[in-house]
C-alpha cells in the first residue's frame, strides 16, 4: 500500500531552505563582536578638576595629551571618546573641548561628555600597598 499523500519535490526543497535559514539565523547570535574603544577616556574625577586659569601642561598632567590636536586652532584640544560595546548597544561617546588664551585655559566645553560612569565606579580608589608606603615616606 501507497501512503495517502506524497512529498512533493517543492514542499521538501521549501522545508531543507527553512531549517538552513533557521540555522544561519540561530548561528548569526553566536558570533564575537570586539569591543571598539577610540580615543581619550577621561576620568569623571579628573574632568571635575578642571579650572579656568590652568596652564596647558597642567591640562595635560591632568587629562592626558589630546588624541588629535587641531591644525588650524592651536587654542583648542578636543578630548574624544568612543566605547563601543558588542553589536547591539548604542556606543558611548563623550566629546570635551578646552579653549586656551595665552597658554591658560580661558574656558571649557562639557557639555558633549555624554553620561558618566555610576558613583562606584569612578570613586574606586587604590590603596598604597604599605611597603611602598613606608619607602616612600622614608624618602
Amino acid at each position: 500500500m501507497r501512503p495517502c499523500f506524497q512529498i512533493s519535490k517543492h514542499t521538501r526543497r521549501l522545508a531543507t531552505d527553512l531549517t538552513a535559514l533557521a540555522a544561519v539565523l540561530l548561528m548569526s547570535g553566536c558570533v564575537y563582536r570586539m569591543n571598539i574603544q577610540q580615543g581619550n577616556f577621561l576620568e569623571p574625577r579628573a574632568v571635575s578638576q578642571l579650572q579656568v586659569g590652568m596652564t596647558r601642561s597642567q591640562v595635560r598632567y591632568l587629562l592626558g595629551t589630546p588624541m588629535v590636536p587641531d591644525a588650524f586652532d592651536r587654542d583648542r584640544w578636543d578630548y574624544l571618546y568612543y566605547l563601543k560595546k558588542g553589536r547591539l548597544r548604542a556606543p558611548e561617546q563623550r566629546h570635551l573641548i578646552v579653549y586656551f588664551q595665552d597658554d591658560k585655559v580661558s574656558k571649557f566645553d562639557n557639555s558633549g561628555a555624554g553620561p558618566m560612569p555610576p558613583a562606584e565606579q569612578r570613586d574606586r580608589e587604590i590603596e598604597p600597598d604599605s611597603k611602598n608606603a613606608k619607602a616612600n615616606a622614608a624618602t
